[in-house]
């Protein structure tokens, strides 16, 4: 069952006038309830829509008003674009917040409240496409491997559990959180089950399937784990027994990025890069991959067969230099 996010609490900001504090706080209600957006993107877009506001009273010289905001021109959203462009944001980031405004331009029409057409027209910035960097299958396999760290003075159950996690990442794809978010229950023992449910982004489901060898060393960790693991907590945990922080597979793997001469890229995000990539380069089926990965887009999940083609020019170019 996905977890519930915590209501948002009433927004009040001085920039704006009661009436559009009023929606600012229904808008995010309903991204909550109806939308079922993570905390962190709800965090993001209140966070654009407050600097939005806080632009135009200073822009306009006055409180934004919900009538106001409904007059809203192009010239006004490219000037607060332009604004942020001159604080040094990036692309990315100014297009989450040019959708962010616009969700909440298209909540307002919704609810009978004006339409704000400027929004829509101004176009999103362009955004160069960098590929995705995976990792190669001897290192991704050597990363799983706590044997590579049988020098570091760091208790044995430690590094059984980071290579687990690791393990994990490279076998099924899954993001650190997800894997992180695993309660013990939702992980079958060894020969009791090959498919883990995991919460994804969105607090949307998927199944995915585990290899045997994964969840062996998932069995070998819980053995050797000194804290309990009880069906309801988390599968991964820490050193005093809590939930296992993103940031202590983050240190482990930038430990082993220097001991294997790997670049900066090798992160644990880039093991499930390199999971889309090695089953793509062997045939997988592109809709597949996108299910395995949970993205909602199948564009999404065509950014690998980028990485494909270079691959594919690279060989080309080593067989065939130019004269």
């Amino acid at each position: 069952m996905a977890k519930a996010q915590p209501a948002p609490a009433p927004i009040d900001l001085d920039c704006a006038a009661a009436d559009l504090n009023a929606e600012f706080t229904r808008w995010l209600a309903h991204l909550r309830a109806e939308r079922r957006l993570s905390g962190k993107t709800l965090e993001a877009y209140a966070r654009d829509l407050r600097q939005f506001l806080l632009f135009l009273s200073g822009h306009w010289g006055g409180e934004v008003t919900l009538g106001r905001f409904a007059r809203l021109e192009a010239t006004d959203v490219r000037a607060f674009m332009a604004a942020r462009r001159a604080d040094a944001i990036a692309g990315r980031s100014l297009m989450r917040a040019l959708a962010g405004l616009r969700s909440f331009g298209r909540f307002l029409e919704r609810e009978g409240k004006g339409r704000v057409g400027a929004l829509a027209a101004v176009r999103a910035p362009k955004i160069k496409k960098s590929l995705p960097k995976p990792i190669q299958i001897a290192a991704a396999k050597r990363l799983a491997d706590a044997d590579e760290r049988a020098g570091e003075d760091r208790e044995t159950w430690v590094l059984i559990r980071d290579a687990a996690v690791m393990a994990l990442l490279y076998g099924s794809g899954l993001r650190i959180s997800e894997a992180l978010g695993l309660k013990r229950r939702d992980v079958p023992a060894p020969g009791k089950g090959d498919t883990l449910i995991v919460l994804g982004k969105g607090n949307k489901t998927r199944m995915v399937p585990v290899l045997p060898s994964v969840l062996a060393q998932i069995a070998d960790y819980a053995a050797a784990c000194p804290h309990p693991l009880p069906p309801d907590g988390p599968m991964f945990l820490g050193a005093r027994g809590g939930p296992l922080s993103p940031r202590i597979i983050q240190l482990a793997m930038e430990r082993l990025r220097g001991a294997f001469g790997l670049p900066d890229s090798a992160t644990p995000h880039a093991l499930r890069h390199s999971f889309a990539t090695h089953l793509l380069t062997r045939g997988g089926d592109l809709r597949a991959i996108q299910e395995l990965l949970g993205h909602a887009s199948l564009s999404t999940t065509q950014v690998y067969t980028g990485i494909d083609t270079e691959r594919l020019l690279d060989v080309y170019a080593s067989a065939h230099p130019r004269a």
